[in-house]
């Protein structure tokens, strides 16, 4: 992969930030330490540039995530990544002991996503969500130390709910690029045709299937939601956020009365904050089986600030 010039380089990071301030969840609290901060911001923005090859890049997508892909390998075959997000995250991997496969994985996503712009089952685009999302969840979760299985599985939960919620706010911008990630069963069971998505204006049936499916991506992120109970520390902090963020973005897309044709569902700060403060003080109660995998989060980074 050819290096990037400082100035592209300057440009691209203006961009990151812009990416990352529009995203639903915050990426990186405040009020974590630096450390944890600037090591969130590096796995987010390679996670960010891998999405921007498959959605956005002009020319060869694949050849170019590809590429990326090889340019990422470098980190841990002992060379020296080109890309300067690469180059920012490879002494994050090296001090965090992160390992290569999820990031493997999200590039194998947007992979998929220039050969396979349908679902015909809501099981085959969970599956789909387990190169999508999952991945970032688990680094996450090494980023704060934390290997339990437990946390692991709620954590794919969080993340494949945040993933479907972004899927539907961004049904119009997906289809205007050739995708539906609706489920075609779900199309039919409801009676709606790809062509209402081209629409101004949701259809009555078309809200009626979004009600469904924001209903089921609630169920599926509260499922997930005990993992902020399971944590400790800055790790507690920083999930609840995400979490937070995806219940702000419910709220969005139920006010919008399913009508996602209208423009993009968008979660007011404000309730992303009024649902962080509810996690921090009501953490859904961890099952006996939970409390067996207690786990803390960050230990050289000391304790984390009181909260609420």
């Amino acid at each position: 992969m050819a290096r990037v010039s400082d100035a592209d380089a300057v440009v691209r990071d203006r961009a990151l930030r812009r990416q990352q301030h529009a995203e639903n969840f915050p990426v990186a609290l405040r009020l974590l330490p630096r450390r944890l901060r600037t090591d969130l911001v590096a796995v987010y923005d390679v996670a960010r540039v891998i999405d921007d090859l498959g959605d956005q890049a002009a020319g060869d997508r694949t050849a170019l995530l590809t590429a990326f892909g090889c340019d990422l390998a470098m980190i841990w075959d002992g060379g020296q990544p080109q890309h300067p997000v690469l180059r920012q995250l490879a002494p994050v991997a090296a001090a965090r002991g992160l390992d290569r496969e999820p990031f493997e994985r999200l590039v194998q996503a947007n992979l998929v996503d220039q050969r396979v712009h349908r679902y015909a089952t809501y099981a085959q685009l969970r599956g789909y969500c387990t190169l999508s999302a999952d991945p970032v969840g688990r680094i996450v979760l090494a980023l704060f130390e934390v290997c339990a299985p437990t946390a692991t599985e709620l954590s794919d939960r969080v993340c494949t709910a945040l993933q479907l919620i972004e899927h539907w706010q961004d049904v119009a911008e997906d289809r205007r690029a050739g995708r539906v990630y609706l489920p075609e069963e779900d199309l039919a069971a409801f009676g709606v045709t790809e062509t209402e998505l081209d629409g101004a204006v949701a259809s009555p049936a078309l809200r009626r299937l979004m009600a469904f499916q924001i209903t089921r991506a609630a169920e599926l992120l509260d499922s997930g939601a005990p993992l902020v109970g399971l944590l400790r520390g800055w790790a507690r902090l920083a999930v609840a956020g995400y979490v937070a963020g995806g219940r702000a973005a419910l709220d969005a897309l139920r006010r919008a009365d399913g009508d996602v044709l209208a423009g993009p569902p968008r979660p007011r700060r404000r309730d992303v904050l009024r649902h962080l403060v509810y996690l921090l003080r009501h953490p859904h109660p961890a099952s006996t089986a939970d409390a067996a995998v207690k786990v803390s989060a960050v230990r050289r980074d000391g304790p984390p600030a009181e909260v609420g």
